[in-house]
């Protein structure tokens, strides 16, 4: 791989991993006031919990491409998450972040979907959903011939189009077992 696919690569995933386009990345960096390298790295790991390589990517695409025009057009995910993950629900963005990293991790193949308070992820069909509520982010699957137990909800109340809730609380709670439902839900959705 090239130098200019391998940082085409690493901005993919900093898109990917935070729900937010280098466009907004570029407008938020903007909009903070930040000029100098060092205080946009500090300011993007502090205010928006990026690693350090992420938050030193941004900051030089910012700085390289200042000039360059910033893209408009409808809402991405990016911007809906930006929304659902605004005001006093912002302390639960790590745990969207968290989930985001592990449904990355079973493949490259799952398009999201904004929808109105959630997004909608899916690959041949849908199999999850994420949307934060007041003090954890509800975790709504697929799992069809899955039990009910005391963590692993029945979804009737909550979306008929899931068949279970899991009340995510805490990054701790991303756990073997939360991983295990995500991914048999996400395999079943082929």
């Amino acid at each position: 791989m090239d130098i200019d696919a391998a940082l085409q690569s690493q901005l993919r995933n900093i898109e990917a991993k935070s729900g937010r386009s280098v466009d907004e990345w570029r407008r938020a960096i903007r909009t903070s006031g930040k000029t100098r390298h060092g205080e946009i790295v500090a300011w993007l790991k502090s205010q928006h919990s990026l690693a350090h390589g992420a938050a030193n990517r941004l900051a030089l695409v910012y700085l390289d491409g200042e000039a360059a025009p910033l893209q408009s057009g409808p809402p991405t995910a990016a911007t809906v998450v930006d929304d659902l993950y605004s005001g006093p629900k912002q302390p639960l963005l790590p745990i969207h972040r968290r989930l985001m990293d592990t449904i990355e991790s079973f493949g490259n193949d799952v398009e999201i979907l904004p929808k109105k308070g959630y997004l909608s992820l899916r690959r041949r069909k849908q199999f999850a959903m994420i949307r934060p509520a007041a003090k954890h982010v509800d975790l709504g699957l697929i799992l069809p011939g899955e039990d009910v137990t005391e963590r692993l909800e029945s979804a009737a109340t909550f979306n008929a189009l899931f068949t279970h809730r899991v009340r995510v609380r805490s990054e701790s709670d991303m756990d073997p077992q939360l991983v295990a439902w995500l991914r048999q839900a996400y395999e079943a959705a082929r």
